[in-house]
Formats: structure tokens, C-alpha cells, sequence
């Protein structure tokens, strides 16, 4: 029972945790000569500097996961594959991975999320490379509610959090996705919005933006559909071995915008 009702809602609330709308404040780092706040934007903004090579000709991705969730290696190899897929990047993408302790929360906002990054963020933009914050953490989002449970968040332009621990508690048990397709398509999706998809910092080329769901693709099968794979039967979703691709659309909005 567990299942069929996270079924109704589990990869829509990839969705859910999108939160553009969420609004969280920075600090200066004092005599730091690096500008922290250039990390510190509107999803989306970042949009064209992380998918062309006109800026920055390196990403990193600091990767960082509380002691006990860290996500498998097979997603990190996906994830790193779906940015390689979309943007240009001559000198490369690195990944840096590193554990920290739990902060000892059970529930967070995402404000606590971006508290977190500013104490324990290491990597900020360069002249020549493009920074990332990917962080996998302990306990739950502050918006989930019976009927519905936030997987992972968009919240600065180029920082996202994954809510691990609801991952693996809704992963890889009977009647549960794998968790390597669940993690993935959280990942791919919330990154999806740093893209700036949908309507969200890269234009649209063609109109597919969803009326009743802004900032998500109306194509049903797209991975920046607002319910993602919720339309598919249960044994659908059990049955497959890849994360949902982002449709032709999506694709054209990202190459206009200096991606692949």
C-alpha cells in the first residue's frame, strides 16, 4: 500500500521538489576573493554558462553526501553522462566527492538546505570553470505531507539537494522502483531545471511549456513532465532500466541556449 500511493506521486514529486519558488538568502564570505554570490542565483540563471563553453570550459561538481547516503556509483556515472550529453565543456567535468556528518535534522527546509552549502560549500566559480553543489542528505523536506514526499530541489543556479534517505526508504523493495532509476531521474530532472527547462532561463524554441504546471514540459513521456513516469502502470514502472530522456523539445531549448 505503501507503493501505490507513492506510485501515484513518487517521480511527480521530482516535480515537487523543484521549488523555484523557494526563496533563501546568502552571506558574504568576508575577505574570500571569490564572489560566492555568483553562486548564489535564480534557478536557470546560469542557464547558457553551464550548457556552452563561451565562459567556462570546465565544470566540477562538488558532491557532497552525509555519512550513510551516499548515492551509488552507477548514478554518479549516469548523472556525469547526462551532463556530457548536453554541454560543452573542452577542458572537462570533474567530479569531487566527499562525506560529511549528519547536521542532526530529522526535517528540512530549504533554507536550512542553502545553510548548509554556505558552511561546508568549497568550489565557486572560476575564471574558467563552472562550479556545482550536488548535496545527498539525511532526514526529510519540510514539504512533504501525507499524500506527498519531495525527492529533490533546484534552489540556487547551480546548487541542488537530493533527500537521500526518502531515496533509499522508497527504493528497492518489493513493490518499489530500483534506486539507481529512482536517484537518476530525481538528479537528471532537478538538473534539468538548473538548464533552465522549462521556460525557466532557456527559451523555448516551440511552445511546450504545461498551462496547469509552469516550468514543466507537456510532453507526457518527457523527463521535465510535471508527474514524469506517475501515468505508467505499476509494472511499467517496475520494469524499467533507464531514467526518462528529455524529448526533442527540451533538447532544441538547451542547443539554443549553447548546449548540445
Amino acid at each position: 500500500m505503501k507503493f501505490r500511493i507513492l506510485y501515484t506521486v513518487l517521480l511527480l514529486l521530482v516535480i515537487v521538489g523543484c521549488s523555484k519558488d523557494d526563496s533563501v538568502s546568502g552571506n558574504d564570505e568576508g575577505n574570500n576573493p571569490i564572489d560566492v554570490n555568483l553562486n548564489r542565483q535564480a534557478v536557470g540563471s546560469s542557464a547558457n554558462d553551464l550548457l556552452s563553453g563561451n565562459t567556462y570550459s570546465k565544470m566540477i561538481v562538488e558532491l557532497v553526501y552525509v555519512e550513510g547516503f551516499e548515492p551509488n556509483e552507477t548514478t554518479v556515472s549516469n548523472f556525469v553522462n547526462f551532463l556530457q550529453n548536453r554541454v560543452h565543456k573542452p577542458n572537462g567535468i570533474t567530479v569531487e566527492k566527499r562525506s560529511i556528518p549528519s547536521p542532526g535534522e530529522t526535517i528540512y527546509s530549504i533554507q536550512d538546505i542553502a545553510n548548509i552549502e554556505i558552511a561546508e560549500r568549497q568550489n565557486y566559480n572560476t575564471e574558467d570553470t563552472i562550479a556545482v553543489w550536488a548535496l545527498f542528505i539525511d532526514g526529510e523536506s519540510e514539504n512533504n505531507t501525507n499524500n506527498n514526499v519531495t525527492l529533490g530541489s533546484a534552489y540556487w543556479n547551480t546548487s541542488f539537494v537530493i533527500f537521500e534517505e526518502t531515496v533509499q526508504n522508497f527504493s528497492n523493495s518489493t513493490f518499489e522502483p530500483n534506486r539507481t532509476l529512482l536517484e537518476t531521474t530525481v538528479i537528471h530532472h532537478e538538473f534539468g531545471h538548473i538548464f533552465g527547462l522549462t521556460n525557466l532561463g532557456s527559451d523555448m524554441v516551440e511552445d511546450h511549456e504545461d498551462d496547469e504546471h509552469p516550468k514543466h514540459c507537456d510532453v507526457e513521456d518527457c523527463l521535465m513532465f510535471w508527474a514524469t513516469e506517475s501515468s505508467a502502470g505499476l509494472d511499467d514502472m517496475l520494469n524499467m532500466t533507464s531514467a526518462p530522456e528529455l524529448d526533442s523539445q527540451c533538447i532544441a531549448d538547451l542547443q539554443a541556449n549553447g548546449g548540445k
